[in-house]
């Protein structure tokens, strides 16, 4: 894991120690993190690459980067893993090529090669990456099919200039800081900024599961290589319950299996939950002896949050090594500063695997696994089955005539402030998946926006983002439970958990890998994803390894990867002294003032001195 950066000048100049070499450079150092183990910049006639390294594959320095290949044709940049590299380094040996390390990184230079872009979908693993061609002078930017690994790029006087995170890019100095009203208006919507958009104008994310060239400092259009929203209208086939059982079992396991390369320690992020109690049941069959990592908060004990105990019931059950990490209310207060700081892009989300990623650093590790990913394969959200119940609902409203107006009158009728603003936004988007889906996971609604923002801002911003909420772009599954995993999947993990998993765990010098987030995992099952249904999925998650999980661990009501901020958030805002103007309507749940709190933090992160802390100040943000 690692820290990528680079500048592709203008076509015809020459690079500049001050005008190219130093941004990049500047760019780079703010990643200090994700690779405190080697620095790295190369300059070429046209480009500057730039590379901080955490070295996990080949430990040796000749697998620093930015590294060439084919007498110093091609020079690559690389963020991520490759886990079937020794399978297709072994092809590529039969087939006369010779490696001088032992690196992934290598093998997708040979592969790129031989086969420029259509090698992506021969990798497996989590990548985002530029490869330099010197006789061509073109860069190609390439990024994983989910969209584990962030890449970021934005078009400056002085080139394109690209990195691994957006806060790098605004420490290049070629980058302005001016808002990005569609940015802003998709994280108030949605809790985290959905991409491409980012929160400055200027700075645009590589879509997942994309690539692009960049030449003479033009890039073209991204091109789509894999659309994993495919998956879930795939055909389904039917199975018997012992089938099934083997095909989930095995699929998993070589999925776990796989993520386990590596030439440092690996621990596990364990939960009391089933998606990282499967996977330390499989690592248990593996052999591999790992330590369970577990955060704990006093303020859970002895209720059924505390996942301490439930954790260690596990690790107890698989004979896994189990560290407890207690985090107090008083080190939630001291490290928020740090949060915000680190906080790459805003979100409401992303706490919790901050504490989590701590305490793994603490104890000397590289690398963990993570459960993310459980629920949007297996069906495993309430969302799944509440759907489709408000979907009934729905039309049985729609039966009656008018039924839509007056449901519009009777809402309207209530005095404001005495119902959730969600409940008014019933009318414009309740009926269909995509509409429900946004009531239960958007956090403001559009009419909401001019209050939070400004009207002019938020105008523009809802004009730029598009439709709300998102259509399914032609991707149907069977079934309405399967849509939702796939918005899921697409928006709720892509855009805030796989993103906040990244710079938080970076943030910690820490390399998060995610078994059940794997794009050979999700074609092994897309045709049986209709089985998962009604609680079904995660019974046969917990039921993959040979020694399942506990009844007591399996038939747990879900509790989710928590922390109090409920308890904590009174403090948190007391600490800031930020005095935010009531909205009209609820300020409840916690998510939507902390929504606000977060953007004016994030804001005085990248733009230091340049507001103070009343509403005043930061109309359009707050």
């Amino acid at each position: 894991m690692c820290g990528i950066a680079g500048l592709v000048v203008p076509a015809g100049e020459s690079t500049d120690e001050i005008v190219h070499v130093d941004p990049v450079r500047r760019t780079i150092r703010r990643m200090d993190a994700r690779g405190p183990d080697a620095e790295g910049l190369w300059t070429g006639h046209g480009v500057v690459l730039g590379h901080k390294r955490l070295a996990i594959i080949d430990l040796d320095p000749r697998s620093n980067q930015p590294m060439t290949f084919s007498n110093e044709r091609y020079v690559l940049v690389f963020n991520g893993e490759i886990y079937n590299y020794r399978e297709l380094k072994r092809e590529l040996e039969a087939q006369g090529e010779r490696f001088r390390t032992t690196s992934d990184s290598e093998v997708i230079l040979a592969l790129y090669e031989r086969m420029g872009e259509k090698m992506l979908p021969r990798l497996r693993g989590m990548f985002a990456f530029a490869i330099w061609d010197t006789q061509s002078r073109e860069l190609f930017l390439a990024r994983d099919s989910y969209g584990i690994k962030p890449l970021y790029y934005a078009e400056t006087p002085y080139g394109l200039l690209f990195a691994s995170q957006v806060k790098a890019l605004l420490a290049s100095g070629l980058i302005s800081a001016e808002i990005e009203p569609a940015g802003l208006a998709g994280f108030y919507l949605w809790g985290s900024v959905p991409e491409p958009w980012t929160t400055f104008r200027n700075v645009r994310s590589l879509p997942a599961g994309s690539w692009m060239r960049v030449r003479s400092n033009l890039p073209t259009l991204p091109v789509t290589w894999d659309d994993i929203g495919t998956a879930w209208s795939h055909a389904q086939v039917t199975l018997s319950e012992r089938e099934l059982q083997e095909r989930v079992r095995n699929a998993i396991t070589d999925s776990v299996r796989a993520h386990l390369v590596a030439d440092v320690p690996v621990s596990v992020f364990l939960s009391g939950g089933i998606d990282s109690g499967a996977i330390a049941g499989i690592l248990s069959e593996l052999g591999a002896n790992l330590e369970g990592v577990t955060i704990a908060f006093n303020e859970f004990a002895d209720r059924e949050l505390d996942e301490g105990p439930v954790a260690a019931e596990i690790a107890k059950h698989y004979r896994l090594k189990h560290h407890i990490r207690y985090v107090t209310r008083s080190e939630f207060d001291r490290d928020i500063p740090l949060f915000m700081e680190a906080m790459d892009q805003p979100t409401i989300d992303g706490v919790n695997t901050w504490f989590a990623s701590k305490a793994a650093a603490e104890r000397g590790y590289k690398v963990v696994l993570s459960g993310v990913g459980g629920d949007e394969l297996f069906y495993g959200y309430g969302l799944t089955r509440e759907i489709p119940r408000r979907l009934n609902l729905a039309r049985g409203i729609a039966q009656f005539p008018g039924g839509r107006a007056l449901a519009r009158k009777a809402i309207d009728a209530v005095a404001l402030g005495r119902i959730h603003p969600k409940v008014r936004g019933l009318p414009d988007f309740m009926g269909s998946v995509e509409g429900e889906y946004f009531l239960k996971r958007g956090l403001f609604m559009p009419f909401e926006l001019p209050w939070v923002m400004g009207p002019d801002a938020a105008e523009e911003g809802l004009g730029r983002l598009g439709v709300v909420p998102p259509t399914m772009n032609g991707n149907r599954a069977p079934n309405v439970s399967g849509q939702i995993c796939m918005l899921d999947s697409t928006l709720y993990m892509r855009n805030m958990l796989l993103r906040d998993s990244d710079w938080t765990s970076m943030a910690h010098s820490l390399e998060l890998r995610t078994p059940l987030v794997d794009a050979a995992l999700l074609r092994d099952l897309s045709s049986l994803h209709t089985m998962f249904r009604d609680g079904r999925g995660k019974r046969l998650l917990a039921g993959v390894p040979s020694n399942p999980l506990p009844p007591s661990i399996a038939r747990r009501r879900k509790t989710g990867f928590t922390v109090p901020m409920t308890e904590w958030l009174a403090s948190a805002v007391d600490s800031m002294d930020l005095r935010l103007r009531p909205i009209p309507g609820t300020e409840n749940p916690w998510t939507r003032r902390w929504a606000r709190i977060v953007m004016h933090c994030f804001l005085k992160s990248v733009m230091p001195g340049s507001f103070g802390t009343r509403q005043e100040d930061v109309a359009i943000v707050l």
